[in-house]
């Protein structure tokens, strides 16, 4: 048979690193299926699955929102804040309900952080920034505070940033779920048993970088800004865990309680029916 391109979009991040690392360097089998990756930051990822440009990709929860005409989110591949997740920072001890009165620099607005953010606080000033520049711009006071996700949630202090709300805490205290960040998705079209296989190979290469995991790691390395091995092993082990191999009863319930939340304080437009590949 000829091979099918499968074009896989994931974030310039250690923990999607570590997750396509089998599939990315022929470790695994793929049969006559042929994937290709693409690098790019999650909100830009977001973009290009509401346009269908890819036939798997990571998205944030809150984007699959609006993906659900044309993909699918796979069992495995989650990314899941368990008692923690994205943060807001900032250079003065504010509190949360001064977040409502300061300019916030937030990594993209259909990402879950985003999401969160607004069930936490409702509506505020913010300014779209480049996920990777936000502390920085915090920093030097561009804006009064950060939304930060990916690997500055361990790093925010080396800069001399004040945690204000870790928003994975706030969640699991108000709902007592894990926090649903990230996911992939699969595009329909391809049909059930192409969709059968690319989510049977992924599930296989997250479940190699775990049973090879300094090979993994040292891989992953490569996309882990300002971090040394100790620091990545621990950002990894926080979200590629037994939650990315499958979502199981309790992820795929905080799935659901997460957009109906979403839905019932009016961030996204429709009540969503969350549709897992089986």
């Amino acid at each position: 048979m000829p091979q099918q391109l499968i074009r896989v979009g994931h974030s310039p991040d250690p923990d999607d690193a570590f997750m396509f690392y089998a599939l990315a360097n022929d470790k695994i089998p793929t049969g006559n299926l042929k994937f290709t990756h693409e690098l790019q930051d999650i909100e830009t990822l977001n973009r290009r699955a509401m346009r269908g440009e890819l036939e798997v990709s990571a998205v944030s929860i809150h984007a699959y929102a609006h993906l659900l005409d044309q993909y699918a989110l796979l069992p495995s591949g989650c990314s899941m804040g368990d008692n923690y997740g994205p943060m807001v920072v900032a250079r003065d001890a504010i509190t949360l309900d001064d977040l409502k009165k300061v300019k916030i620099a937030v990594p993209g607005t259909l990402t879950t952080a985003f999401l969160t953010l607004k069930l936490a606080i409702g509506d505020f000033e913010y300014e779209v920034v480049p996920f990777d520049e936000i502390l920085a711009r915090v920093e030097d006071r561009t804006y009064d505070a950060g939304l930060i996700i990916h690997e500055g949630q361990l790093t925010f202090q080396n800069q001399g940033l004040k945690l204000i709300v870790d928003l994975g805490v706030w969640w699991q205290q108000r709902t007592g779920l894990p926090l649903p960040l990230g996911g992939n998705v699969v595009r329909k079209d391809l049909g059930a048993e192409t969709i059968r296989e690319v989510s049977r190979l992924l599930k296989m290469s997250i479940q190699y970088s775990l049973d090879h995991r300094r090979e993994a790691l040292e891989h992953a390395l490569q996309y882990a800004r300002d971090m040394d091995i100790g620091l990545a092993d621990q950002f990894v082990g926080m979200y590629v865990n037994e939650w990315t191999l499958d979502y199981g009863e309790r992820g795929r319930t905080a799935v659901a309680r997460l957009l109906t939340e979403a839905h019932a304080a009016g961030i996204i437009p429709a009540a969503v029916n969350v549709e897992f590949v089986e």
